[in-house]
């Protein structure tokens, strides 16, 4: 077996160079690239196809947990490993089931992270020790077998809602996702009328709340 080829998204370039002279001190393992935002991380999976991308899940633009969504769908072959600040469940039990393989606390030690990676790689499932614990806590009381309510929007009311929560306004949105004004509009009433939240406050409320936007954004 080869070396295990490691992708960084972070949008911070410090906490990627830190990272990545971590990572390339480990045994047979080592970064082949970077991506400063959600989007990159996308087109990074697309083009290097590493075995493991490790991605911040608080990344303005398009979030972590949304940009995992579509690189699990696209590239399964690609496991991903979320880096947080979050231990909630709800963030937790949300990238589970999108299809990320580790979730690891930014306070997490060096030697965690190292067997956090190498565990992904050989195919199993890695949570830091309290993420798990607090999972197996809270996991029947915040999901008794329903969706969370952010899985009744589709994928683009979701980036949507998140550039609304990150305080983008209308035309900004526009010009991010390359539609008009009217579209935007459209999205955003769609977004009240099925969450039945009729002010913008509550929607970032919302977006914060379930992890399509993070509070220190």
């Amino acid at each position: 077996m080869g070396p295990i080829r490691v992708a960084l998204a972070d949008d911070h370039a410090l906490v990627r160079a830190g990272l990545r002279s971590l990572i390339d001190s480990m045994d047979g393992i080592g970064v082949v690239a970077e991506a400063g935002d959600g989007r990159a991380a996308v087109a990074l999976a697309a083009e290097y196809r590493p075995d493991i991308l490790l991605m911040d899940i608080a990344m303005a633009g398009l979030n972590g947990l949304e940009a995992a969504g579509r690189i699990a769908k696209l590239y399964p072959e690609c496991r991903i490993i979320l880096l947080s600040m979050h231990s909630s469940a709800e963030y937790v039990i949300k990238a589970i089931q999108i299809g990320v393989k580790g979730y690891v606390l930014k306070d997490a030690a060096v030697s965690e992270l190292e067997v956090a990676l190498r565990a992904v790689h050989r195919g199993e499932k890695y949570l830091s020790p309290q993420v798990s614990s607090l999972l197996i806590d809270q996991y029947e009381v915040l999901f008794p077998g329903n969706p969370g309510m952010s899985d009744l929007l589709t994928p683009r009311e979701r980036e949507v809602l998140q550039l609304i929560a990150e305080g983008h306004t209308t035309k900004g949105i526009s010009s991010i996702l390359k539609v008009s004004v009217k579209t935007i509009d459209t999205h955003r009433t769609h977004l009240m009328n099925r969450l039945n939240i009729h002010d913008v406050a509550g929607l970032v409320r919302f977006a914060i709340r379930t992890g399509l936007a993070s509070s220190d954004k």
